[in-house]
């Protein structure tokens, strides 16, 4: 469905932004206190807080009164205040006191968009749409969910567009030279042929012929999020529990800034689980950070308008795929805003 009046350029600007109806991670749980917290992500300021049993609640970040930035007032627990006049907003976006009037119509107004929020996995994540009542459950890999994992996060700030994440991602060829040196890519040929293959939530694409020896595959899943798989080998002296899974997230902060999310896990149980953890901690964690920085600093070094001047090639059919797939969904939401009740035109 194209859409009468969706553009391009329309199309484009909603990719750039970011996707709406999914839960995207937002923010680490180990960064949200009692103070309300002011973030931007897709493009949208929004206000964090937790009240006094500890629950993540979201706003947009903006008083109904005059608009001033509710992150600079007073946590009240359900609410917040605002510090220019006292407006009392509640986490469902209700204004629930205006102290220096008497009997405010503002009173009871929900005048302020809220998020819904899932904590989950040591990250906050919410939920991007415009109505709540056909709100779909937070939805995760199994790597996310099962007990039979064990799991840590790790998150980033990247100075580029979160499609350049993606992209990294979808890309298992460049392990073989950006990440040649590192522990756990130097094995396996620089040469390969890739295919894809379909699965119930999207597809996986894979080096033919090669299995267990480097970045041999990355999975692009689809649910009520959009998430990333890959496994990589690592030496048995770095700790229990096989391949090592990586599940990726990247959320769009704004046009320019992305959040990247990946929680490294592995399938072990018992003292193992406490093992795996310490040698991580101990002999991984400065080596994963050292491929994260490659990838950093590489992404965010691209020639201006990279993606205009490029010349795909067989390796880059994943890359490819995620892209069509991120338009398709894009014309969708566009052509269903334009048609729903109270659109303009």
């Amino acid at each position: 469905m194209t859409g009468q009046g969706v553009t391009q350029q329309m199309v484009t600007d909603r990719i750039d932004k970011g996707l709406r109806n999914f839960w995207h991670p937002v923010l680490p749980s180990w960064a949200l206190h009692d103070a309300p917290l002011g973030l931007t992500r897709l493009a949208q300021n929004i206000v964090l807080w937790r009240d006094a049993n500890g629950k993540a609640h979201a706003l947009e970040d903006r008083c109904p009164h005059r608009g001033a930035r509710l992150s600079l007032g007073w946590n009240l627990g359900d609410r917040l205040a605002c510090w220019y006049h006292g407006v009392q907003v509640r986490g469902d976006g209700a204004v629930a006191a205006v102290p220096a009037i008497d009997d405010c119509a503002m009173i009871r107004e929900r005048d302020v968009h809220s998020y819904p929020v899932e904590e989950c996995n040591d990250a906050i994540f919410l939920y991007f749409g415009d109505g709540v009542e056909d709100l779909p459950p937070l939805s995760l890999p199994e790597e996310m969910t099962s007990d039979k994992f064990s799991r840590m996060l790790t998150t980033a700030h990247w100075k580029c567009n979160y499609r350049y994440a993606i992209d990294n991602v979808m890309d298992p060829m460049h392990g073989a030279y950006l990440h040649a040196r590192s522990h756990s890519m130097a094995d396996g040929a620089k040469t390969a042929k890739m295919h894809t293959r379909k699965t119930e939530t999207g597809f996986v694409f894979e080096k033919v012929g090669q299995s267990g020896l480097n970045f041999d595959w990355v999975e692009w899943g689809e649910s009520d999020n959009l998430w990333m798989r890959l496994a990589i080998p690592y030496q048995k002296k770095y700790g229990p529990g096989g391949p090592f899974t990586i599940v990726g997230f990247v959320t769009p902060v704004n046009e320019n800034n992305t959040m990247v999310f990946f929680w490294r896990v592995r399938e072990v149980a018992g003292w193992q689980r406490s093992v795996w953890r310490f040698l991580y901690r101990n002999r991984l964690e400065g080596l994963h950070w050292e491929v994260l920085e490659q990838d950093r600093m590489l992404l965010e070094n691209m020639a201006p308008a990279a993606r205009d001047h490029e010349y795909l090639y067989q390796h880059d059919v994943g890359v490819s795929q995620v892209r069509r797939r991120l338009e398709t969904i894009a014309r969708e939401q566009l052509a269903a805003e334009a048609a729903s009740p109270g659109a303009e035109g």
